[in-house]
């Protein structure tokens, strides 16, 4: 019996990298997750990001470490700083033998206002080098009502195609049949601790069952994160009509375009006749030289799409808000009486 034919290491790795499982879950350490909190936190309200540090394993995305980078300044020597800041952090975390794989990273945002173009730029970077790759998100102005606003998120395969192509044409999105919610998967958190910090943890637990955070969802005034999700949505629906402008202008010249198409055709259509019945050779029909023969550019429909998600996002949060709100004066109410 003929034996089976070997295969070389990278054939193998080659092989299982093709069957990868899709990505399930998102496995964070407990003190990755406090090191994230602390360091949005501190320069809340400005925006801050950081590291991911990890392993890929299977369907699970293990994020094992982190470190924040220091704040952004538009400077091309101080990016360039930032660039030497990071590989010298990974060397140091190398030599003391800390995991130093990158895995993604993780940034604050105000009131969910994350789904931009920069942060899909970013995700395609980081997506020419590492396989799979992941953004945690954390809302410091949430958090503040007692809701820990911490999500993990990629970027869906099918707009990764479309966005490396730049189709963002209706045709393609109704190839793809792509809409607007299916630019970001989100992907389940899992925030797991070892058997020595969980012990440690529960020696550090009060005696009391109440917690601050159990006072913070008790607060009534939600005035001000009511007020900044309506003032964001208000321009956020400013920005989407002048979108749609863009869209009417275009084809409301298309329009144009076609009918002097049209008027020229009859033209050519009746020359033509009367050439060939003057024996003559009759004209093309179409001219390419000929400006209402050239295709008008389509807008790109990804600022729409994005504009879009950040509408339902606060839409969402303000539903949410206002539902918990009503819930807390009833009970205000009912306790009153």
């Amino acid at each position: 019996m003929a034996a089976a034919p070997s295969r070389s290491f990278l054939q193998v790795a080659a092989t299982e990298e093709a069957v990868a499982p899709p990505l399930r879950v998102v496995q964070i350490e407990g003190l990755v997750v406090l090191k994230i909190i602390k360091h949005c936190t501190e320069f809340s309200p400005s925006l801050v990001t950081g590291q991911l540090l990890g392993l890929d394993v299977g369907s699970v995305l293990e994020v094992t470490n982190c470190f924040p980078f220091p704040m952004r300044e538009e400077d091309e020597e101080i990016e360039a700083d930032g660039a030497n800041y990071q590989l010298e952090m990974m060397r140091c975390l190398r030599e003391v033998n800390v995991d130093n794989n990158t895995v993604g990273w993780y940034q604050s945002t105000l009131l969910g206002s994350f789904q931009t173009v920069e942060l899909i730029e970013t995700f395609m970077n980081y997506q020419e080098n590492i396989r799979r790759c992941v953004c945690i998100i954390y809302d410091p102005s949430k958090s503040n009502q007692g809701v820990l606003a911490l999500k993990a998120l990629k970027l869906s395969d099918s707009f990764m195609e479309l966005y490396r192509n730049n189709e963002f044409n209706g045709e393609k999105l109704r190839e793809k049949n792509l809409t607007w919610v299916d630019i970001f998967e989100e992907i389940p958190i899992k925030v797991s601790n070892s058997a020595l910090v969980s012990a440690f943890m529960t020696e550090l637990e009060p005696d009391s069952p109440v917690t601050q955070c159990d006072y913070d969802r008790l607060q009534l005034s939600t005035n001000p994160f009511m007020e900044r999700n309506m003032e964001f949505l208000i321009e956020c629906m400013d920005d989407l009509s002048m979108e749609q402008q863009k869209f009417q202008f275009y084809y409301r010249n298309l329009s144009r375009q076609q009918a002097q198409q049209q008027t020229w055709l009859q033209k050519r259509r009746s020359e033509n006749m009367a050439r060939k019945a003057a024996g003559e050779e009759a004209l093309p029909e179409e001219d390419p030289s000929n400006p209402i023969f050239k295709p008008l550019p389509e807008p790109s429909r990804l600022d729409s799409f994005l504009i879009t998600n950040q509408v339902s996002n606060y839409c969402n949060q303000i539903n949410s808000v206002a539902g918990q709100s009503f819930s807390r004066l009833y009970l205000m109410k009912a306790l009153h009486e």
